[in-house]
């Protein structure tokens, strides 16, 4: 690191320092913590325990052990994820970190509290957590009862109501304001028959109209809008040239106006007029088609009945049904083999593995063909294609359904249903060919529709099994010892520095560190130090004042101190001294 600061960014010095001594410091200030105690720090990825002597740090007494908060997170990533791998996706590292900080614990007794959620107590049920993941309901259709219906419909006739008014109210001001500019332009119009002949241009100019022409046209136009937008009847002029629906000009009103009467908002709404009305007329064409077809539907079943009830033989007429159902259905049936195994029908081709050639229909295949025709045909020389008209007649055949596969089947099945439904009405003993696939029905596997409960994330043990890795990290395959065994550890290092010095020690136990955060755990590390120090030794287990930002709280304080700078490492006592004595380099806490 110091190589990297001086070599390659050039800082004049650096001073390095222990996040947990800095925290231990600023809250030593505070009042916190004592001069003699023991600084236990689960950061992100390891875990610090120093001893501190006369607010010293001693760090031949310190341990460390790999396990922090990282790791709780990746434990309760992986159970989650085993445990509802159908969600995995929102199982992000963000988000399971938020979960671990907002709802796991540690438990003063972990075989008590895993009994307790493996007999399902109350307890256990009051302890679990659920998270609610993104769910709609799907629709159900039940039909609305009379209030229902008689509700919409009153809160429709309100809406009614309020849009014509609101209407009303548009054609008010729309008439009034038509009302003024119809004045305003007869106004103009008296005035410049007082005007001479001589001053007609410059009085022109400054109304902004071209000629006297111009403004008898506006005040035509505007005198039709007005007459419309009172409900009047249009003279005989306007009802001669307008020869369309009445009900149509009213939607499109400047449909039938010329280009030049029009200004240029007005010919942008035009032929946004146009095209709305181009779309209405296909509408209703679509609509009278549908109706023909219903029709003509209604019409043959018509004739169908008259040639069953009044027919000379009505054993013929249903034979006559049979066999046209059959045949239709044969033709389909067949029709969806060559779109399967394309013209492969004879039999060889059994496997049902066909290439992209031999799926293609034969419209398909006339139309690959002519493309090809087309691109070896002109692949030489110059690229001529499209300067004779015979060439542009290539477009159309490629793009006309010249083969009855991709209109005719839609017909046939048509019919198909058609006369399907007439022999189930006419003979009792009639069943359709889709039916008579396999002499027993095949279970079809029932899929239970997606409930609320599926995207529920229930946290039960979770809660407080990944914090129990700091205590015990061999559950996650760390060799190491928990907190309060390296507790322990740290003060058994101690033997040399006095008598009573492993008293003044655990009776000021601080912990700081963002994983001290989880409620429980001052007790259980008082608990887990109690076990291993003499009965009635005097424990005291603190927390930070801030556990996550103290450390650079305690950093920032001592780096305004004046005395700082004389503790820092500066470039030259790197070049002459080299980096063995920055090995030997301490900072004092104590300035």
């Amino acid at each position: 690191m110091a190589e990297l600061l001086f070599e390659t960014y050039g800082v004049p010095s650096v001073a390095f320092g222990v996040d947990a001594a800095f925290s231990y410091k600023y809250n030593q200030q505070l009042g916190v913590c004592d001069k003699d105690g023991l600084a236990i720090c689960p950061g992100f990825t390891t875990t610090h325990v120093i001893p501190f002597i006369e607010g010293e740090p001693v760090y031949r007494g310190s341990c460390r052990t790999n396990i922090g908060g990282y790791h709780i997170t990746d434990y309760l990533k992986q159970l989650i994820s085993l445990k509802y791998p159908h969600h995995m996706a929102r199982f992000t590292w963000e988000k399971v970190e938020d979960l671990k900080m907002e709802h796991c614990y540690i438990t003063p007794d972990y075989a008590l509290e895993a009994r307790l959620f493996q007999k399902g107590a109350k307890e256990a049920e009051d302890k679990t957590r659920c998270w609610q993941l993104p769910w709609i309901p799907p629709p159900v259709e039940e039909p609305p009862s009379e209030e229902e219906i008689a509700r919409k419909a009153a809160i429709k006739e309100k809406q009614g109501q309020r849009l014509r008014e609101m209407a009303e109210a548009k054609r008010s001001s729309r008439i009034n304001e038509l009302e003024n500019e119809l004045h305003g332009l007869e106004f103009l119009l008296e005035q410049l028959e007082q005007v001479e002949e001589d001053d007609i241009p410059s009085f022109l100019s400054a109304t902004g109209y071209l000629s006297k022409q111009e403004i008898e046209s506006a005040l035509l136009k505007v005198t039709q809008s007005l007459r419309k937008s009172k409900g009047e009847p249009k003279g005989d002029q306007a009802e001669s040239e307008e020869k369309t629906d009445p009900a149509t000009n009213e939607k499109f009103p400047l449909v039938n106006i010329p280009d030049s009467m029009l200004t240029t908002e007005q010919l942008k709404e035009k032929r946004r007029q146009l095209f709305l009305k181009t779309t209405s007329e296909g509408r209703q064409r679509a609509k009278q088609k549908r109706s023909e077809s219903e029709l003509e539907l209604e019409r043959k079943n018509q004739q169908d009945e008259e040639n069953r009830l009044y027919g000379e033989n009505p054993e013929l007429y249903l034979e006559q049904l049979r066999v046209k159902y059959k045949e239709i259905s044969e033709k389909v049936e067949q029709r969806k083999r060559l779109k399967t195994n394309g013209n492969h029908t004879n039999g060889n081709n059994t496997s049902g593995g066909v290439g992209r050639g031999e799926r293609l229909s034969a419209a398909q295949r006339e139309r690959m063909r002519l493309l090809t025709t087309a691109a070896f045909d002109r692949g030489k020389g110059e690229d001529t294609f499209g300067a004779r008209d015979e060439d542009w007649q290539l477009y159309k055949l490629m793009s006309k359904d010249n083969d009855d596969d991709d209109d005719g089947p839609d017909q046939d099945e048509a019919e198909l249903t058609r006369i399907s439904s007439r022999l189930q009405e006419v003979d009792p003993t009639f069943v359709p060919s889709s039916e008579l696939g396999t002499s027993q029905p095949v279970e079809v596997p029932r899929i239970r529709p997606l409930t609320k409960e599926d995207f529920q994330i229930v946290l039960g043990v979770e809660r407080f099994r990944c914090p129990e890795i700091l205590f015990h990290p061999n559950w996650i395959g760390v060799d190491q010892a928990g907190l309060d065994e390296m507790a322990g550890v740290s003060i058994r290092r101690l033997p040399s520095m006095g008598q009573g010095v492993e008293e003044r020690l655990t009776s000021s136990i601080f912990m700081t560190g963002g994983s001290c955060l989880f409620p429980g755990i001052a007790e259980r590390l008082e608990a887990g130090i109690r076990m291993i120090r003499p009965s009635g030794s005097l424990i005291k287990v603190v927390r930070a004042f801030d556990p996550v930002l103290d450390a650079w709280r305690g950093a920032a304080a001592y780096a305004i101190d004046p005395q700082f700078l004389t503790q820092t490492f500066s470039k030259t006592d790197y070049y002459e001294k080299g980096e063995d004595w920055l090995r030997r380099y301490q900072l004092r806490y104590s300035l």
